[in-house]
């Protein structure tokens, strides 16, 4: 506070009292950023940093700076506060609605807890290794800047063991050998084709779709080979005919839950862009619900819906969209908030 300046703490007492998320935006003062976010005191550091990534993002700020939160007066353990930090920052980097911010720095003034972080990070990359594009990758990109793409993607084919078969042909003459072979290759021919699937979101399949399709060429007569040096990614299966076509439709409809799992995660951007719902935690603080339970509570009030079921710490809560009230099964309450971030839209 000191180097930023008298006018960032007037600022701040300016704001006092005003505070509905857990921090204030200032102006820079004297420091050489364009804005300030300062944070109340909390133990949940997590939800901290969640809740600053997600105002970085909403104002489109390309980078953010975090010191070591809560190692300081707190007192908190630099190891448990590393773990916390890095868990909200690879939820942050899993989300594919991310458009502006592109780097955080976690800023450690202590050399002694260079190590906790450096450790942190270490769990993290050992639990992702099978996966280049995994929620690690990511978080790196997002810690360290992304490398230098010298690297195209490289058609990738899944490996699969193939049996031969071995055909003992005999006959009188030459001629008859090599007719029955010519009939045995044009019955093998014949059984035998190729699709080519094009479309963008293949370059998109993660970890759980190359396993559903690495299941998929162990039960079928099939082979997978992914092109990327198109323009469009595309897929070539190619084996038996009526496999081919099965997993084609297969792969399709991979595809179609991909493009509207992408357009349901747009969409719930938007949404949270205009309004936000949360729900009162015990100390009487509101916490953000996720952005998908935000838009569905949301459709649910446009569609003027008296009650809709949402999950609040992994329970069941029905809420009353009149009374903006949430109760669980055994009798508890909760108090729900609608908080329209521009009123003129709304």
């Amino acid at each position: 506070m000191d180097a930023a300046g008298s006018q960032v703490e007037e600022e701040c007492a300016q704001y006092a009292g005003q505070l509905q998320s857990g921090f204030v935006t200032t102006e820079s003062g004297n420091l050489p950023c364009k804005k300030i976010i300062h944070l109340i005191h909390s133990l949940d550091v997590k939800n901290q940093v969640t809740q600053v990534l997600q105002e970085c993002e909403l104002q489109m700020y390309t980078s953010v700076a975090f010191p070591a939160i809560g190692t300081g007066q707190a007192r908190q353990s630099p190891a448990k506060v590393a773990d916390n930090m890095l868990d909200a920052i690879i939820v942050f980097a899993s989300q594919k609605a991310i458009q502006h911010l592109k780097r955080i720095r976690i800023v450690i003034f202590e050399t002694k807890m260079n190590s906790e972080f450096y450790e942190s990070m270490k769990k993290r990359q050992e639990l992702h290794t099978h996966d280049s594009d995994t929620e690690e990758s990511k978080l790196t990109s997002l810690l360290f800047g992304k490398k230098k793409s010298a690297e195209k993607k490289q058609p990738f084919v899944l490996e699969k063991k193939v049996e031969l078969v071995t055909f003992q042909i005999c006959g009188e003459r030459q001629q008859n050998v090599d007719d029955a072979a010519s009939w045995i290759m044009d019955l093998i021919l014949k059984e035998q084709s190729e699709n080519i699937i094009s479309d963008e979101l293949i370059e998109n399949f993660d970890w759980s779709q190359m396993k559903t399709l690495e299941d998929l060429q162990k039960r079928k007569h099939v082979t997978f080979q992914f092109e990327s040096n198109q323009s469009t990614p595309r897929i070539k299966i190619s084996g038996i005919s009526r496999d081919v076509y099965l997993v084609s439709m297969e792969v399709q409809n991979m595809i179609h839950k991909l493009r509207d799992t992408q357009e349901e995660q747009s969409k719930a951007e938007l949404v949270y862009n205009l309004v936000e719902w949360r729900y009162q935690e015990s100390n009487d603080s509101f916490i953000t619900f996720d952005k998908l339970t935000n838009m569905q509570l949301e459709d649910a009030k446009i569609a003027k819906k008296t009650h809709l079921t949402v999950k609040i710490k992994n329970k069941n809560y029905k809420v009353n969209l009149n009374t903006l009230q949430a109760n669980d099964d055994q009798g508890t309450t909760i108090s729900i908030q609608r908080v329209p971030k521009n009123e003129g839209k709304l």
